[in-house]
């Protein structure tokens, strides 16, 4: 995909500190089913995902290349055989035609955002990036974490950053953002 270029916001703590970075993806079905089929088909070995809520945050790794992703009903299926599998609402679930969904749950499980983000440490210097997207009431729907500099491939601290492994962020990026580094990823200092 060809990205227009899409600008970035940045979210600020009360303190007006920036907390983290923002690109908004667009909810079209046909885009997230191609952005998040290219994710897990082409670097299903580079990603941590899952949802993190409030209480909870699930960090999972995917047990090998998805045996298929599909769409139907506005679900996105991402299936491992034996390793399991999640759904992920992309579009419009209105349910059969003999007993459809009603509107407010058509809207609640339709995505109302989805986004590349770069979170920010304390000093205001990058600490993680990946994409998220939220359903209609704005409850997580998911979180996909690229390799971070400052994390092992073991999910140890690293001694120090390893910044070639920033390559996919950028890439991703470039490709769905329209959007070159700008400087600030190889500024941290880590999780210290």
């Amino acid at each position: 995909m060809s990205a227009a270029t899409i600008p970035m916001l940045t979210r600020r703590g009360d303190d007006g500190r920036p907390i983290e970075d923002v690109w908004s993806l667009p909810l079209a079905e046909a885009v997230l089913e191609r952005f998040l089929t290219a994710l897990f088909e082409d670097h299903h070995d580079k990603l941590t995902f899952g949802p993190i809520i409030q209480g909870a945050a699930y960090e999972l790794r995917a047990p090998g290349k998805p045996t298929s992703i599909n769409v139907g009903g506005g679900y996105l299926t991402v299936h491992w055989g034996r390793g399991g599998h999640f759904h992920l609402c992309i579009g419009e679930n209105r349910g059969p035609a003999e007993n459809p969904n009603p509107p407010e749950l058509v809207a609640h499980r339709r995505p109302g955002r989805a986004e590349l983000f770069r979170a920010r440490d304390r000093r205001g210097d990058p600490v993680s990036w990946g994409f998220r997207m939220f359903n209609g009431k704005g409850e997580p729907q998911i979180s996909i974490f690229f390799p971070n500099p400052f994390i092992t491939d073991e999910d140890g601290l690293a001694d120090t950053p390893d910044w070639s492994r920033l390559a996919l962020w950028t890439q991703i990026l470039a490709t769905w953002a329209g959007q070159a580094p700008d400087g600030l990823d190889t500024t941290g200092k880590g999780f210290g």
